[in-house]
C-alpha cells in the first residue's frame, strides 16, 4: 500500500507542470491522483523569481535564461494565454529552479504570492512606424493591472519594469503602490540595461574591443532623446570626436528603431532585451544576496535632477536601490543633451502620473 501511494505521488509531481497550481485536476482516469505543487529534488536553494508577460517574445527567452540562473529556486511564470505550454517546455531544463506557470487573470494572485523579484516584459511590442508613446494606452492598463496585485500580494518583492513605454510605466506603477500604501523607491525599478548594453557593443566595436570590456553609463529614460550615453565616462577612458560622439550617440538612441525596422514588422528587441533583462535581474539577485559593489544603471524615483525619476548609475543591496550616484562631470555635447532628455521625459513621466489619477 505504502509503495502505491509513493508511485502515485510521483506521478502526480511529473503532471505538476503541465497545469498552473489551481487546476486541481485529476490523472487521466484515477480519481486517487491529484496533481500537488511540484518541488524538484535536489532543487537549487534561492529566490523566487516570477515573470509576467512570459509568453511573449521578450517573456519566453526571459525565462529560458531565468530558469539557468543558480540564484533562482523558483519560477512563476504568468501570461494571459499560452503560459501552460512555455512552462510545459521550460520545466524540462535540468537546473536547479522549479518553474510553474499561471494563466489569466484568475490566476495572478497565485503566481505572485511569495515572490521576491518581479519582473514584468508584458505588453505589446513596437511595430514599424509606432513610437514608444503609441504603446501608451495599451501597455499602460496592463501595468496598473499588474501592479495592483503585487500591491495586494507581494508588496515587499523587488520589481524590474521593462513595458514599454518605460518613462510613464514606472510613474505608473510608484502611483498604484502609493494609492495602495505600499510604494517603496528602493524597490521599483525600470530597466534600461538593453541602452547600456547597446552602448558598451557600439562602443566596443568603435574601439575594437571585446565589449566585455567596456562600460557606458547611460542615463535619462528609455526612449529617443531621453537615452543619454555619457561617452566622456566610458571606461576605459577614451576621447572621442564630434563626429564620433554623435554617431554613437544617435545609433544607441535609435537602437530599438534599429532592430523593429529590421524585423520588417515582425518584431522588436526581444533576444537583446531578454538577455538585459537577465543581467539586470541578476544583479538585484546578487544585490538581493548581499553582494557587495553591484552597480547597474536604472530608471528609477530619484533626486540627481529636479525630475521625479531618472536613470542614472545605483548601487544594488538587500532591499533593492541603496544608493543613486550623482551624473559626474559632463562635457558641453552632454549637457545639452541632458536639456532635451529631461524636457522629454517631464512630460512622459507627468503622462503617467495623470493615467493612474485621472
Amino acid at each position: 500500500m505504502h509503495q502505491g501511494s509513493d508511485v502515485r505521488q510521483r506521478i502526480a509531481r511529473i503532471s505538476a507542470h503541465l497545469n498552473p497550481p489551481m487546476d486541481e485536476l485529476q490523472i487521466r482516469g484515477s480519481s486517487s491522483i491529484s496533481r500537488v505543487d511540484c518541488r524538484a529534488k535536489g532543487g537549487s536553494v534561492g529566490f523566487k523569481v516570477a515573470i509576467l508577460g512570459a509568453a511573449g517574445g521578450i517573456g519566453q527567452p526571459l525565462a529560458m535564461l531565468m530558469k539557468m540562473n543558480p540564484l533562482v529556486s523558483v519560477l512563476h511564470l504568468y501570461d494571459v494565454v499560452n503560459t501552460p505550454g512555455v512552462t510545459s517546455d521550460i520545466s524540462h531544463m535540468d537546473t536547479g529552479a522549479v518553474v510553474r506557470g499561471f494563466l489569466g487573470q484568475q490566476q495572478l494572485e497565485d503566481a505572485l504570492t511569495g515572490m521576491d523579484l518581479i519582473i514584468i516584459p508584458a505588453g505589446v511590442p513596437r511595430k514599424p512606424g509606432m513610437t514608444r508613446d503609441d504603446l501608451f494606452n495599451i501597455n499602460a492598463g496592463i501595468v496598473k493591472t499588474l501592479c495592483l496585485g503585487i500591491a495586494k500580494c507581494c508588496p515587499k518583492a523587488i520589481v524590474n519594469l521593462i513595458s514599454n513605454p518605460v518613462n510613464s510605466t514606472v510613474p505608473i506603477a510608484a502611483e498604484v503602490f502609493k494609492k495602495a500604501g505600499t510604494f517603496d523607491p528602493r524597490r521599483l525599478l525600470g530597466v534600461t540595461k538593453l541602452d547600456v548594453v547597446r552602448a558598451n557593443t557600439f562602443v566596443a566595436e568603435v574601439l575594437g574591443l571585446d565589449p566585455r570590456e567596456v562600460d557606458v553609463p547611460v542615463i535619462g529614460g528609455h526612449a529617443g532623446v531621453t537615452i543619454l550615453p555619457v561617452l566622456s565616462q566610458v571606461k576605459p577612458f577614451v576621447s572621442f570626436t564630434q563626429e564620433e560622439t554623435e554617431h554613437l550617440t544617435s545609433r544607441i538612441q535609435n537602437g530599438g528603431t534599429e532592430v523593429v525596422e529590421a524585423k520588417a514588422g515582425a518584431g522588436s528587441a526581444t533576444l537583446s532585451m531578454a538577455y538585459s533583462a537577465v543581467k539586470f535581474a541578476d544583479a538585484c539577485l546578487r544585490g538581493m544576496r548581499g553582494d557587495a559593489g553591484v552597480v547597474e544603471c536604472a530608471f528609477v524615483s530619484s533626486q540627481v535632477t529636479e525630475l521625479p525619476f531618472f536613470a542614472s548609475k545605483v548601487q544594488l543591496g538587500r532591499n533593492g536601490v541603496e544608493t543613486i550616484y550623482s551624473l559626474g562631470p559632463l562635457n558641453e555635447y552632454e549637457r545639452v543633451g541632458l536639456e532635451k532628455a529631461k524636457k522629454e521625459l517631464a512630460s512622459s513621466i507627468e503622462k503617467g502620473i495623470s493615467f493612474v489619477n485621472k
